[in-house]
């Protein structure tokens, strides 16, 4: 009954907090506003579902959000030398996949713990497209490139819902069942029993923070088609809020835990605390205090339930 109410509970307070800002702002639930929820919201619930592999496994990944400003500035050169959007789409995929096989490599067979290891090459990503650009935005890209982000389905769909949709299933798909998605969760619950039980540790670390490094590559191109511009600090402060997302949607920062669809609510309620925060006026410096305190919440609750279930 406890683990299910912790799974029941980010449903529970996505729903009141919608109905809340219902009640609260009669702003709320139009069209324009949800949609651009919906927009804004995207980027980072991308991200969060491949950091949702990464934290199933027990290991974390600081350095998404340099990766997004990597890989959306290397997207925007490929626009300005004229290559098509599909090119410069699957360009930054692959530029976000080795920075994840990097980090995966410093993890599994290099022995850096994920903190240490990711920490440093959240320097390393950003500094390196600093480098690139000479800390210019690289300008001057064609309309179309805008189309990931600002593009809709008969009017009515966002492009980006439709990108995350497909990706949300795919890797509830691996989670639930593949072999990659249950030595995730038994790696991240006991990595001395994995290891004992025959999983290959080491291959199966790269590969998960791979997967997390390509969807970041993803992510990093609607980021940069949302300003037709590759902004070299675009994802500044991204890797917090990933994995707050996670954690509110009932991921553990101890590993074994999280779900795809659990993280999708969870990177919600944080884009509708902020949505809500802007249209009732109250101030940024406020807004950061509110979710930061949940955050908190959330962590505090999980490790609360852990030393319960210890």
């Amino acid at each position: 009954m406890r683990e299910m109410l912790k799974r029941l509970l980010p449903f529970a307070s996505l729903i009141l907090l919608f109905a809340i800002l219902s009640l609260a702002s009669p702003y709320f639930l139009t069209f324009g506003n949800l949609t651009s929820v919906i927009r804004q919201t995207t980027v980072i619930t991308i991200m969060a579902v491949g950091m949702t592999l990464v934290m199933a496994s027990g290991g974390i990944d600081l350095s998404v959000g340099s990766i997004v400003g990597l890989t959306g500035v290397c997207g925007a050169f490929l626009i300005s030398w004229h290559y098509a959007t599909g090119v410069a789409l699957l360009g930054s995929i692959l530029v976000g996949m080795c920075c994840g096989m990097i980090n995966g490599i410093g993890v599994s067979t290099l022995k850096i713990p994920p903190f240490i290891a990711t920490l440093g090459t959240l320097g390393i990503y950003r500094g390196l497209t600093l480098i690139m650009t000479g800390g210019v935005p690289v300008a001057n890209l064609s309309g179309d490139f805008g189309v990931l982000a600002t593009g809709d389905l008969l009017g009515i769909v966002p492009l980006p819902l439709l990108f995350l949709t497909a990706i949300a299933v795919l890797l509830h798909l691996v989670l639930e069942y593949t072999r990659l998605g249950r030595y995730s969760y038994a790696i991240g619950s006991n990595p001395d029993a994995a290891r004992c039980s025959g999983i290959q540790i080491r291959r199966i670390t790269i590969a998960i923070y791979s997967i997390c490094g390509a969807l970041t590559g993803f992510a990093g191109m609607i980021e940069s088609a949302r300003l037709v511009t590759g902004q070299p600090t675009a994802g500044e402060g991204y890797e917090l809020r990933v994995i707050a997302a996670v954690v509110i949607g009932g991921g553990s920062l101890n590993g074994g835990q999280g779900t795809v669809l659990g993280t999708i609510v969870g990177s919600f309620i944080m884009g509708l605390l902020n949505n809500g925060c802007n249209l009732l006026g109250i101030s940024p410096f406020l807004q950061q205090i509110i979710i930061g305190s949940v955050i908190v919440l959330a962590v505090t609750f999980d490790e609360f339930q852990r030393r319960r279930t210890d």
